[in-house]
């Protein structure tokens, strides 16, 4: 086998270019809308986290942002904590909650829908985070038919 002649890699170490930006960063125009939807589980894989980071940054480049959580992606909007609402029970376990309330914060909409909420999930409107705005479940086409009609950027991720 041949000897090793390569330095460990060392904390602070990159393995990738991080500085190269390829494409140009992309800016909202004025009334450019953006919605992400979401039919995931909480905590059931990186997607709705992931998609909560996208809006985040669809928000601070100029879109007029909004989120859906729709079936099972009722599950992120609703308070978590443990023994007591909003304690940590494990790192990463209010990482939902604080980036919604964080984009929330910085001028996004977060929708949810109440049949999901109630008669998939067994929750009620006084358990989503506050500031999340339940609607009706033929509120939630309509809400995505809005955006396509206003040409906006919408994504759409569904987990099962």
């Amino acid at each position: 086998m041949p000897a090793v002649t390569k330095a460990a890699h060392a904390k602070g170490d990159f393995f990738v270019d991080y500085e190269e930006k390829v494409f140009e960063d992309v800016k909202a125009r004025p009334g450019e809308k953006a919605l992400v939807t979401f039919h995931t589980v909480a905590f059931e894989g990186s997607i709705g986290f992931v998609n909560l980071l996208q809006a985040t940054r669809l928000q601070r480049k100029g879109y007029e942002t909004s989120v859906l959580l729709y079936g099972p992606g009722v599950t992120l909007g609703v308070q978590r904590g443990f023994p007591t609402l909003g304690d940590e029970a494990f790192p990463g376990h209010q990482n939902f909650n604080n980036q919604i309330t964080k984009f929330m914060n910085e001028g996004g909409k977060v929708y949810a829908c109440r049949f999901a909420l109630q008669a998939l999930y067994g929750h009620g409107e006084p358990s989503l985070i506050p500031g999340i705005r339940p609607i009706s479940p033929l509120d939630v086409l309509d809400l995505k038919l809005l955006h396509l009609r206003d040409n906006a950027v919408v994504i759409d991720t569904w987990t099962v």
